[in-house]
């Protein structure tokens, strides 16, 4: 309590009986809206104040890369249970919900980069990227190489009963984009950077394989709008606003499927 607050209780307190109890009302009142008002003034202030995240460039990113310390999957395993990792992506990197990606195989640095853009706040398309946040920014560099280190080990989920895009498979489509691409709207193969068995490739090129389709989708509409625009080269971002909604459904199943080998390797 300040001292204007006590001064005006004790004021209030002079004047006996129902108008001064109601005085002492109406001045309490007053006082936490002024504060809850300066408060979140303050708030404003600071997150105005706050500097813009610095974007990747390829040469930044892989020297952030290598500064990391190197990783131990099995200490990696202690900071999934221990940092509530695996109450949303599981306890082997396999997500129990449609709401999160699965983690299991995929690649240490490009977990390691979406750690890296959650501190940072380069990633912040929705609020489970502002809970990432608040979790990102208390881990150090090796729990971040370490739990990087612990996906990377785990195979890749299969049959894990996500649910797949309704009315759409894998298709001729999809096939066609992940192997040849479409040069007519200047698409290079989705393989050509994330792999032919959708098991990722250098830096930010995640592996795809066995990833939640519900999740897949989300991820490339959010490239397409630009919520999402922490892609280093941007490839991502130009790539997915050349699909339409039935091409990117049809590559989600067919990466889902694809490590149980209902896709063509």
């Amino acid at each position: 309590m300040t001292s204007h607050t006590l001064h005006l209780r004790q004021l209030a307190t002079a004047t006996r009986g129902p108008v001064g109890r109601a005085f002492t009302a109406l001045v309490l009142s007053a006082t936490v809206v002024l504060i809850g008002l300066w408060a979140g003034n303050a708030l404003a202030a600071d997150h105005a104040t706050a500097p813009a995240a610095k974007a990747w460039t390829p040469a930044s990113l892989r020297g952030a890369l290598a500064d990391l310390p190197q990783g131990n999957a099995e200490r990696g395993r202690v900071v999934n249970q221990q940092l509530f990792c695996a109450s949303c992506h599981g306890d082997t990197g396999v997500a129990p919900t449609q709401n999160w990606p699965h983690l299991a195989g995929q690649k240490a640095a490009y977990t390691a980069k979406m750690m890296l853009d959650y501190q940072s706040r380069l990633r912040s398309e929705n609020k489970g990227a502002a809970l990432m946040h608040d979790i990102a920014v208390m881990m150090t560099p090796q729990q971040i190489a370490d739990v990087s280190a612990f996906y990377a080990m785990q195979p890749a989920p299969r049959d894990d009963g996500t649910p797949r895009p309704v009315g759409q498979g894998k298709g001729q489509t999809a096939e066609q984009l992940v192997r040849k691409g479409d040069p007519s709207r200047l698409l290079t193969p989705c393989a050509s950077c994330h792999g032919v068995k959708g098991q990722g490739g250098k830096l930010e090129a995640s592996a795809l394989a066995g990833q939640n389709p519900l999740y897949f989708t989300r991820t490339l509409l959010h490239y397409q709008s630009g919520a999402r625009a922490n892609d280093a080269a941007k490839g991502m971002s130009a790539f997915a606003k050349k699909l339409t909604r039935s091409e990117i459904d049809a590559l989600a199943t067919y990466y889902a499927d694809l490590p149980a080998g209902n896709a063509t390797p």
